[in-house]
This record gives C-alpha cells, structure tokens and sequence, in this order.
C-alpha cells in the first residue's frame, strides 16, 4: 500500500465518531437487541431499588387532600370526576391527569397504599428507561447514556419524588416531558403538521400534570443545539462524518418554531398564577432581595446536594441568610459559566450547564408559593443537565487518554453502589410522617418542623406508625414530647416576628393554636384559654387582610377555644364561638363541601355535646343527627380517614340518648360505636384499644338499666380485661378505670338478689 493511500486511511480513521462508550457487539447481538437488554436492566435495577416504598402508609402531608380524603378521587375515572378534575384548582394547582391518574389508583387499589406507591415507583422507572433512550437516540453514545439514566433512576434526592405519593405529579408531568422530547426527535428529523401536533400534545399534557415542565420550548432550543445539532452552524464531529446530520434551520427560526409551544407556557402560566394566588407570599413578608439570595444559594444546594446527596428533608426560608453563602454559590455558578464559555466546543456542556439552570427557574422562589426556599423534588428534571455534563466528560477523558473501558466502568458502578445505599435509606424516613419530621429536626431545627411533629404526636393513629407509638411507651410522654416541640417552636417565631411580623404571625397563630389543643387534651384549661384567645385575636386580624386563605384558621380557631371555654364552664363564651364556627364552616361547606365538610361535623359535634350539658337536649339533637349524616357520607368515601370520627360521633349521641332515657337507641350508637372502634384497634391497638374500653363500659350501662344482666355483665368484663392490660403500660391513666368498671360489674351482681327479694 502507498504512503499516500496509508496516510488517507489513518485520517478517515481519525474522523470516525468516538465511541465514547457505545459498547461494540459482535456475532447475533445487534445494537437493538444490546439496548433492550439494558432497558430491562435499567428497570429491573430501578424497581428493585424501590421495592420497599411499596410496604409504606400514606402519609398525611399532602396525602390526606390528593387521596385519602378527596371524595373525588375516591369515586374512580367516572364523568363526574372528570369534570371535577379539569374544573378544580384545588391544591393551589391546575392538575386534571394529576387527578385522573390518583383517581384511576383509587379505582384500582381502592385505598391500600401499596397500588399507589407501585404506579409512582413504575413511572419513574418509565421515565429512566425513556431517558436512556432518547439519550442514545441522540447522541449514538450508550456509555454515557446508560450512565446518566442510572444517576437519574438511583440517585437519593429522587426519593422525594417517588415515596411521596402525592407527588405523582412530578414524575408523570416529567413522564409526559420526555414523550414531548421524543415526539420532537421524530419531527426534527422528518417536519410535518402531524408531528408537530403530537409534540403540542405531549407538552400539554405534561402541563396538565404538573407546570413545571412550563420551560420545555427553552429545553427543546438547547436540544437543537445539542444533539439535535439543527442550529445553523459548524457541525460536530460526530455528526460530520456519519451523515446523521440533520436539516439546518437558523436560529430565529427555530425560536419561531416554538411559539406555539410557548403559548402553551404562557397559557399554563396564566392559570397557575391564579390556582396559587392563595398561597403566594408577599413582598411584605419575602423582599425580592431575599428571593435572589434564596435563588442564588439554592443553585449552589442543589449542586451540593447532587454531589453529596447528605441531610435531605424540607428546606423553610431562613430570612437573612449569610453573606458567605450567596456569595460562594454565585461564585461556584460564575465558575461554572466561564468553564462552560472556556469549553464551548463541547456543546453537551452548553446544553447540560444551560438546562439545569432554565428548567429550576419556575421553582427557584422569584414567585415564591408556600413555606420552603428549595426542595429535593425541584431538582428531578434539572439535574439531567448536570448528569450529561459529568458523564460526556468523563467518557471524552476516557477515550482523550485512551483509558480502557473497565477503568471507566469499575469506579461508576462504586458510585452508583454508593447512590443505591443512599437512596434506600432516604426511603425509611417517609414510612410515616413520625419519621418524616424526625429526620427533618435532625436536619435542621425550624419552627414549622417543630411545629409539625408536635402535631404528629398528638395524632398517632394517622401520623405515626405502631412501631413508633409503641417506643412511646405512654400517651403522656408522647404529649410531653408534643408540648416541648410546640414551645420550641413558638420560641423561635417570636423571635423572628419581632424583625417581620408580617411574615410570621401565621405561624404564630398556628403554633398558640396547636398549644391549646394540647393543653385541652391535658385537662389544663386555662393555658389552653390563654393560648387559644392569642391565636384567635391573630387570626381574625389575618382573615380581615386575607379572607381566603385565614377565614378556615378562623374557624378552627373559633372551635378549638369553644371547646376549651366549655371545659371551664365559660357556657355562654363557649356558645358564642361555637355559633360563629358554624357559621363560617356552613358558608365554606357549601364552596367546598369536599375540603370543609368535615370541619363543619366537627363543630356540630362540639356543639352538640355543649347543648346537652345545657339542658338543651332538642339543639343537641339537632347538631349530632346533623354531624352523624356527614359523618357517614365521610366515611363511606374515606373509611379510613373518617370512620374514627364517625365513632366519636356516634358515641356522643349514644350519651345523649341515654340522659333522654332513649336507651334502645343508645344502644344501637354504641353497638356501631364499638363495631369501628374493634375494626379501628384490630389494625392500630395502643390508640384505639382506650376507645373500645370506654365504649364496652358505656354499652354495659345502657344494658344494665335495659335489664340486660347478662349482655351487660360481659361488655363491663372485657371492658375490665382491656383496661388491666392498659393499665400494665400506663397504671396512673388506667388503675382507676379498673376500679370503676369492677364495682359496676360488683353492683350488677347485686342487682338479681335485690330484685327477688
């Protein structure tokens, strides 16, 4: 051969596209069989990562108003629910699919949590396997592609995304982003109306699901630019020599090109502003110089959190943040750019570097909507942009220093490994919400954290798993627990309030409130008047400037301090409030009955009980019939949120009818009472077994002035047997319900010989 002809050889070699870890096959394994082994690799990888997700409850955050205790949703994909979902900015969002998809879970799973968190874990295996694809699809490089759907589908601060059911919005709006993605790869390479129109629809969708992905015309610009590689200009080296270079378009057109897609951003835009209005906050409360510090610092956290996926939980605002902080992370983004610029030949740097910051720019807090400056689920798209820049680096290194394939492959599985561990252990702390807010005071101490495992505690029968309750030992130190949460929390509100009062009266009041709860189910009225007045005074002062979202606090206010003025005697204090609640709960009912509904029986309910010890037996009457028929309609859409109210109700009328002498009818409550109160202690013992005891003792009582000797002689010895094993754990709270209920059984041995005689 010539020297010439030897020359011309070596430079055609040279212009061969890098494989860059596009794994070489030989004999019957074709590059289409070799990815669809991957894919299901991929998946089955993914899947297995997840399995535990599927053994946890839901949880009540967010939870309670996507499934648990949405009516809507529990009807199933009916036309009624449909309807409902494209008409409803509920969640201060414009979700249909969101809906229809929660509501086809329910259809199917009913509410067992187990079918719910399987289509959220199967979704985000879907979109991993979606990514790999139309990373290869693109660029012709499996190594990095492979790469990059790994870090996607194991990395940690996705778990947020995929344990939080509610949060099914993000990975099927994600799912239906990269549906637009690959239905624009068609249409890049073959333009037509027809597929155009698909990648309107995709795009609509994903909007539909969840508008984040709102930013999707920008990303599909930078796919233009790489790999599409449809912007006039210098071809790559890849695509020069291999003759997949697509038709090019000039860079105006392209952007002209997105204008339909972008009126769909603006349209999506639009409604969202005003489904989040609600919960906007303001400029009083968060200047715009803190919302730029907040949005500098939190691209720096979210490139951190990337590289050491450590401490991930709920990140509240935190006014006046150090000045070394959003002076550092602009310095790591002012690095980053000019590393980029410097090494603007590598376009995948351009694209990657330029779709992390776009795609975070609808959820950095400039608009900020609720309580939190950043959060783990914010980052699922962007950090895609990161993963490409670090994996096509790592892979052109590779082969610039000609390092072989298994030196590559070893360390990225070791950190792969390590991602996997990682992520395992995020997924036990959303078993419950006990544990959520555990993790998050371990993270961090905030008020609302505080604040929210407070709350937790004083609700073990939803919040809390029996694990949990059960380290607990007794209700007393789980309420002590509570109260310390609370006072911590109001401590440090207190002193945030006195630079922004704006911004921290609400939490304030909603603190003041949880204490007198508290301090009612603590039998200390008087603190409990004291903190419910406080926090009633914040809130009416917040519904007159904000009725929307403060008049429902007002009314939970309203009750919360009736219900305390009762236990003091205050009657007509407690009449008062009780009379106001009622007013505002039917007026919210009527908006909303889904959402308010049960509020409104709860007031009844209090109502109820206030009127009986009046006198006012016709008024009490009237209010429990009233909360028994919302309760049941409750509770046949969500027995598992609302049967426990159901039997309180049904408890509290079995009372009354007794003190009217209608013992037949007490009967019949207590009976029905004691049957989803048994169903309730089967599933949940050390929170309901007290209500089942107290519900025996009460049902042998009726039965004794019934003459019923027998029937009630045996519900006062169960009631004693399940107070003595009550008693074993907690002997102050129980010792003396054993005594009481043996000297009823005693006197209902007497009761034969005194009749005979």
């Amino acid at each position: 051969m010539s020297r010439s002809r030897t020359l011309a050889k070596t430079r055609a070699q040279s212009r061969r596209p890098r494989s860059s870890g596009a794994l070489k096959t030989a004999g019957p394994l074709s590059s289409s069989h070799l990815k669809g082994i991957l894919c299901v690799l991929l998946a089955a990888l993914t899947m297995a990562l997840y399995i535990p997700v599927l053994g946890h409850s839901f949880i009540v955050l967010d939870d309670r108003e996507y499934v648990t205790a949405n009516s809507h949703i529990h009807d199933g994909l009916g036309w009624t629910t449909i309807e409902w979902a494209f008409t409803s900015l509920e969640a201060a969002n414009w979700h249909p699919l969101t809906w229809l998809s929660h509501a086809l879970d329910c259809q199917l799973f009913a509410l067992h949590p187990a079918g719910h968190h399987f289509d959220n874990v199967l979704i985000h295996t879907l979109n991993a396997v979606l990514l790999f694809l139309l990373l290869t699809g693109g660029t012709k490089r499996t190594g990095p592609s492979l790469f990059v759907a790994a870090l996607f589908a194991l990395h940690p601060i996705n778990v947020e995304s995929v344990a939080w059911v509610a949060e099914r919005k993000n990975v099927l709006s994600t799912l239906f982003f990269f549906l637009a993605i690959a239905a624009y790869g068609r249409y890049a390479r073959k333009p037509g109306w027809g597929g155009y129109v698909l990648v309107g629809g995709m795009f609509a969708a994903g909007l539909m699901a969840k508008p984040m992905v709102i930013t999707l015309p920008f990303v599909l610009l930078l796919l233009d630019y790489w790999p599409l590689e449809r912007m006039g200009g210098k071809a790559s080296e890849s695509t020069a020599t291999t003759g997949d270079r697509l038709p090019q378009v000039s860079f105006w057109e392209l952007v002209l090109e997105k204008i339909p897609l972008l009126a769909l951003s603006t349209g999506s835009a639009w409604i969202t502003l005003i489904a989040q209005r609600p919960a906007k906050r303001t400029l009083a409360e968060l200047s715009f110089g803190v919302r730029i510090e907040n949005a500098i610092v939190s691209y720096g956290l979210y490139l951190w959190k990337m590289v050491w996926p450590a401490h991930l939980s709920f990140y509240p605002h935190a006014v006046g943040l150090p000045t070394w902080q959003w002076v550092l992370s602009a310095l790591i983004l002012m690095t980053i750019t000019a590393f980029v610029i410097v090494f603007r030949s590598e376009r995948y740097l351009v694209t990657g570097w330029c779709w992390f910051l776009g795609t975070l720019v609808p959820v950095i807090g400039l608009v900020q909507v609720g309580e939190y400056a950043m959060a783990d689920r914010y980052a699922y798209i962007p950090l895609i942009g990161i993963f490409v820049m670090i994996a096509w680096s790592l892979s052109d290194l590779a082969d610039g220093k000609k390092i072989g394939r298994v030196w590559l492959t070893a360390p990225a599985l070791c950190a792969l490994a390590a991602l996997g561990y990682a992520t395992n252990r995020q997924m036990s702390y959303w078993e419950s919400d006990y544990d959520l807010w555990s993790h998050a005071l371990e993270v961090r101490e905030d008020s609302l954290t505080l604040n929210a495992l407070g709350v937790t505690l004083m609700h073990p029968d939803s919040e809390m798993t029996r694990e949990d309750v059960r380290n607990f030992g007794t209700e007393q130190s789980r309420m002590d627990d509570a109260r310390r949460d609370f006072e911590r929390a109001l401590e440090l509100r207190q002193a945030l309030a006195r630079r922004n009062p704006g911004a921290y009266l609400p939490d304030i009041a909603r603190t003041l409130n949880n204490l007198g709860n508290l301090d009612r189910l603590q039998n200390r009225p008087e603190d409990g008047r004291q903190h419910g007045e406080e926090a009633l005074d914040i809130y009416r002062r917040l519904a007159q400037q904000n009725p929307d979202v403060y008049v429902p606090y007002l009314a939970g206010a309203l009750n919360n301090l009736g219900s305390l003025d009762e236990a003091q005697n205050r009657k007509e204090a407690a009449r008062r409030h009780f009379e106001e609640a009622v007013k505002i709960d039917r007026q919210l009912a009527e908006r909303n009955p889904n959402k308010y509904l049960p509020n409104l029986a709860m007031t009844l309910n209090e109502f109820g009980f206030l009127n009986a010890g009046e006198g006012r037996m016709d008024d009490a009457r009237q209010h429990y019939q009233e909360a028994l028929k919302i309760d049941r309609q409750l509770a046949a859409q969500s027995p598992s949120v609302y049967l426990p109210d159901l039997a309180i109700t049904l408890t509290e009328f079995a009372r009354l009818n007794a003190i009217q002498n209608r013992m037949e009818e007490a009967r019949q409550h207590y009976e029905e009472a004691l049957r989803i109160q048994r169903q309730l202690a089967a599933e949940n013992p050390p929170v309901y077994l007290p209500a089942v005891a107290m519900t025996l003792e009460n049902l042998g009582r009726v039965e004794r002035l019934e003459n019923r000797i027998e029937e009630a002689g045996a519900h006062y010895s169960e009631a004693m047997s399940l107070y003595r094993r009550l008693a074993e754990s907690d002997p102050r709270k129980y010792a003396g319900e054993v005594d009481k209920v043996q000297a009823s059984l005693e006197e209902l041995k007497k009761k034969p010989r005194a009749e005979a005689k």
